[in-house]
């Protein structure tokens, strides 16, 4: 399984994915869900992955080798006019790549589906996040939904619901993030360290901060604990529970 998260807010855009990927219970391995690309004062592009590897991951080699050959006028990543278009060319990738692994073609509940959230800024744009389905249909973020998620999202998605605010730096919802993926990895097996995060500065136009977390690390350790504390000493705050023994 996966855990991925793409966050909007006002000072840019926060990317973290977790390396976990099983085929059963004694099968498992690390490998990156995260690819960036970054065209100094142009573009800043970052894509995450979900669902089939094999399929996500030819797609993305699909997108890099078409882009290493402009002569031939294919696609790239690199010439797209805008994040929209961008979008657009990651979902037909999918899609293309979908149909031919899969006798029955792209679907959302084939074996061969992925998903991907994209975000970045091209020059003359603003940051934009989208994500993109399996049939290579996409939705864009928005005020309304500031925020992807993608693969085991559910034990995640609460503290980002309750917390987020578009005001936050990036250093702040680059936490929240750590929070939402140590919730996720407690309650899920199947999501695991290490963490990828990548970091983009609105109007930037280059890749920002990046790290990886693994079980060691000095602060996911100290988020981990405060978090675990703060949580029982807001329970332990909370009115006593009394039981009105005259309904009924």
């Amino acid at each position: 399984m996966t855990y991925c998260v793409g966050l909007l807010v006002n000072a840019g855009l926060v990317f973290m994915s977790d390396t976990r990927t099983n085929a059963g219970v004694d099968n498992i391995s690390t490998v990156t869900k995260m690819k960036s690309w970054s065209l100094p004062d142009d573009r800043f592009l970052c894509l995450l992955s979900a669902g089939n590897l094999a399929t996500t991951q030819a797609a993305v080699s699909l997108l890099e080798e078409r882009g290493l050959h402009p002569s031939e006028r294919r696609p790239s990543l690199f010439t797209q006019p805008s994040m929209f278009q961008t979008a657009k060319l990651v979902g037909d990738t999918l899609k293309e790549v979908i149909a031919y692994t899969s006798p029955s073609g792209q679907s959302a509940d084939s074996r061969f589906a992925g998903t991907f959230i994209l975000g970045g800024q091209i020059r003359g744009g603003k940051p934009r996040l989208f994500m993109i389905y399996p049939e290579g249909n996409f939705i864009e973020a928005s005020a309304d939904n500031p925020f992807f998620q993608i693969g085991e999202h559910k034990y995640g998605r609460p503290i980002i619901v309750r917390t987020y605010d578009p005001e936050m730096s990036l250093e702040e919802a680059s936490k929240l993030l750590l929070v939402s993926f140590d919730s996720t990895i407690k309650s899920n097996l199947s999501v695991g360290m290490p963490l990828d995060l990548q970091v983009y500065e609105a109007d930037s136009l280059q890749a920002g901060y990046a790290q990886r977390f693994d079980e060691r690390d000095p602060y996911y350790q100290s988020i981990s604990d405060g978090w675990s504390d703060a949580l029982k000493q807001a329970f332990e705050r909370l009115p006593p529970f009394v039981p009105n023994r005259h309904q009924g």
